[in-house]
């Protein structure tokens, strides 16, 4: 990638884990909080990286950046997770270059989620990338490629039906409650936690189950009440967790910790009891399912359903694959251009060298000499000179290595690469 005049680093790589080789134990070993993506990002500064993307999701955790060997990602993921090294190899995968640009594409437009055109990813893309502006990590390239993918995932939403029917986690978790539930309108629904899935979670059991007894629950009662107050639902403060699981027929845990958040010292239940784990790293203990009456269900089964909705989708996998490949080639373009960037930029500042040199000889030598409108129309001149080459060098069919060479010598250019 030096070519290109991005990054000091040899290559663009991504190194992660999903959903697809990796379980939720494992994956919550190497799932990454606000804070300690925040720090992972402060500690790559100061190694030296210069262009990095920090990402993790129920479904995946991944790194984007340069660097001159995919290790250094793989060791700042480690130092800011309960994962090791050896852990992470078991289950991981490492993309260069090209292959690292084409799976971000893939991932942000919904192609790679574990369910089939969850396009719930696209927000955590562009959280990343402000996170990594902050931090001063997202150069020309890792904006520019943020904004291919996001520009890809909207045609994809807007031209194909990939999306259709909000199918998410938390559509799948209120479709195996109306299959696997009997009399769903009339049963007692607890909600606990009420962040971004949750809230998803909520919407869907409204529209899909018609039941008017669902109970939030969030540690922060202030979030709770304004997803109530748009739905007319009951809140119920923290310290009632207990009783409230014990009342419930459904618990729905999305709370987004780092561990669990439901314990079998909770439960004290007589009656059937479902509870749908939403979670990465799971909320719900393990030894939960061992109660009796209690059936526990986690987030990679429910991922696994699919429906009529899911089969119709795949239909359009081919026109998605089109809209990706159209915005990836105007991407590459993009990319391509930055190899000659230094020699335009060089070529300019030479030609207002000579600029200045001959407006300077003539004011000496006429005296009715104008140098502010002489100033405007040499600019003029330069920039239509400089977008000459330019578009020369653009040419698919124009060798720009040997052009490149050519100007330099022409020119005599001092070029920085940097």
């Amino acid at each position: 990638m030096q070519q290109y005049h991005i990054s000091k680093h040899n290559s663009f790589y991504t190194i992660g884990l999903s959903y697809k080789k990796a379980d939720a134990e494992v994956r919550g070993k190497f799932s990454l909080d606000d804070a300690s993506k925040d720090a992972l990002l402060v500690q790559a500064a100061a190694e030296g990286i210069d262009g990095l993307l920090v990402s993790s999701t129920c479904n995946r955790t991944e790194l984007q950046g340069f660097a001159q060997h995919p290790f250094q990602l793989i060791k700042l993921l480690c130092d800011n997770t309960h994962g090791t090294v050896e852990e992470f190899q078991e289950v991981a995968y490492v993309y260069k270059n090209k292959d690292a640009i084409g799976h971000l594409f893939r991932v942000g437009t919904g192609l790679d989620s574990q369910i089939l055109g969850d396009f719930e990813i696209i927000s955590q893309i562009k959280q990343s990338f402000y996170r990594s502006k902050k931090h001063n990590l997202a150069n020309p390239f890792i904006e520019r490629l943020c904004n291919s993918v996001i520009r890809a995932s909207k045609r994809i939403k807007n031209e194909t039906e990939l999306s259709s029917g909000a199918t998410s986690v938390a559509f799948a978790s209120v479709q195996y409650i109306l299959k696997n539930v009997p009399d769903v309108p009339t049963k007692n629904i607890l909600l606990f936690g009420t962040g971004k899935i949750g809230r998803n979670t909520c919407e869907n059991l409204i529209k899909h189950t018609k039941n008017s007894h669902i109970t939030l629950i969030n540690r922060t009662k202030g979030k709770a009440e304004k997803i109530a107050g748009k739905f007319n639902l009951i809140v119920k403060d923290y310290g009632e967790l207990q009783s409230e699981i014990r009342r419930a027929d459904i618990l729905i845990v999305a709370t987004g910790a780092q561990s669990p958040t439901i314990s079998k010292d909770l439960i004290h239940t007589k009656k059937p009891l479902l509870i749908l784990d939403l979670s990465i790293p799971k909320n719900v203990a393990d030894d939960v399912a061992e109660l009796e009456h209690v059936t526990a269900i986690h987030l990679d089964h429910l991922s696994q359903i699919t429906d009529e909705t899911l089969e119709r989708r795949r239909q359009f996998i081919p026109h998605a694959e089109r809209i990706i490949e159209e915005i990836h080639e105007d991407f590459t373009q993009w990319l391509e251009t930055r190899k000659f960037a230094p020699v335009i930029k060089a070529l300019k500042k030479k030609l207002k060298s000579i600029k200045e040199e001959e407006l300077d000889f003539q004011s000496k030598k006429q005296s009715n000499f104008d140098p502010e409108h002489a100033d405007v129309i040499s600019d003029r001149i330069i920039q239509k000179i400089t977008k000459q080459f330019a578009n020369h060098l653009k040419d698919s069919e124009v060798d720009a290595d040997t052009s490149l060479q050519l100007i330099k010598k022409v020119f005599q250019l001092e070029v920085d690469s940097k």
